[in-house]
């Protein structure tokens, strides 16, 4: 079995044809997909609490201080303090409270954002699903996890829970029209919803330039809407600390609690790795026509690594706008997606369309 830290394909294979070679189809399947299970599970859990760490150090910066610095080398181990706290801290019934759907809530949230998870392709080769309406899945598994917010709104029996979660689905619901569109506009540029495929299509020139202005414009709306898609600040009007307390989990404690909270970073990663593969060439390195020498130098670098540098430096920006922008008032926010970005996103797939009919796209 050959393996690459540059393609994985044959990697995946190896581990297929041994798990078929030695138990019956259906017992190796159920292995398969246990193992990729739990690789996901810690995967999940790692990513969240480094999040967590980095944007604390990251408003630390942005406010000039400090930041976790007392616990563990740089205040690395206060997540892992943290973490602990939560697991043990006790759940607390509420009274009057659905507690079917109340404890239903934090699952649905975080399933969510594990099918969203499994169609991306973190390097060649190296994604759980690789479906042909990769991008299609994408929007409609990632949409059920307002589900679970409204849930949890509802069932809490609390007025503050109740309203950031009908703000949460007001959001949504409305900011979900733009992230579509704009990756809309890709699709016709690509002319594929599959993500390997649109990744390979950035061999020679990422989307973002690939696409001129209408790439360019889309990159900035999906940047907004998934921004706010996420519950993250500026548009974090379902969590609202200074009027609801804390939206639609006021309730919750303990590892319920957790779950939303690990749910949000996760959140963040996954759109800016879906911005990093659709729009930055996901695992692709960064090329630059007739300079074969640098290019050379570029594809040195794992795929992975590519990967992780710009969905990361992606989640940066996403914590740069929460930490510069005061929070938007509720109808500003609303009145920032139907009355400008939507508009502006139709214009933009008709821009686009007209380029590629014209075949003046690189």
């Amino acid at each position: 079995m050959d393996f690459s830290i540059y393609d994985f394909t044959s990697f995946n294979q190896g581990i297929d044809k041994f798990f078929f070679e030695n138990l019956t189809p259906f017992w190796a399947t159920v292995v398969e997909m246990t193992i990729i299970g739990l690789v996901f599970l810690i995967f999940y859990a790692l990513v969240a609490l480094f999040l967590i760490y980095a944007e604390r150090k990251v408003c630390a910066f942005m406010q000039n201080r400090v930041g976790p610095n007392r616990v563990g080398p740089y205040g690395f181990f206060q997540l892992i303090a943290d973490f602990i706290k939560l697991m043990l801290k006790e759940v607390i019934p509420i009274k009057n409270a659905d507690k079917f759907l109340f404890n239903l809530a934090p699952f649905i949230v975080v399933i969510a954002s594990f099918m969203a998870m499994a169609a991306i392709p973190f390097a060649k080769g190296l994604h759980a699903v690789d479906l042909d309406i990769g991008i299609l899945y994408v929007i409609a598994v990632s949409s059920m996890g307002v589900i679970g917010i409204l849930l949890a709104g509802w069932s809490s029996n609390n007025k503050y829970s109740l309203i950031g979660a009908m703000r949460s689905g007001a959001m949504i619901v409305s900011y979900e029209l733009s992230v579509g569109l704009s990756l809309i506009t890709i699709i016709i540029l690509s002319g594929t919803m599959q993500f390997s495929a649109i990744v390979e299509g950035q061999a020679n020139g990422w989307f973002i330039f690939k696409g001129h202005i209408p790439a360019l414009i889309a990159f900035v709306i999906f940047l907004i809407s998934s921004t706010a898609e996420a519950n993250r600040g500026p548009f974090d009007l379902a969590e609202a600390e200074s009027e609801l307390t804390a939206g639609f989990h006021t309730e919750y404690s303990g590892i319920k609690f957790a779950l939303f909270y690990m749910c949000e970073y996760m959140n963040m990663f996954i759109v800016s790795s879906i911005a990093a593969t659709v729009f930055l060439g996901g695992w692709m390195p960064f090329h630059i026509g007739g300079c074969d020498g640098f290019n050379h130098i570029m594809d040195f670098i794992p795929p992975f690594i590519w990967y992780l540098g710009k969905t990361f430096f992606l989640v940066w920006v996403m914590m740069w706008f929460k930490w510069t922008f005061p929070r938007l008032r509720i109808d500003q926010v609303l009145t920032l997606e139907w009355k400008y970005l939507l508009p502006i996103n139709l214009v933009n797939i008709l821009f686009m369309a007209f380029i590629v009919l014209m075949g003046w796209h690189f």
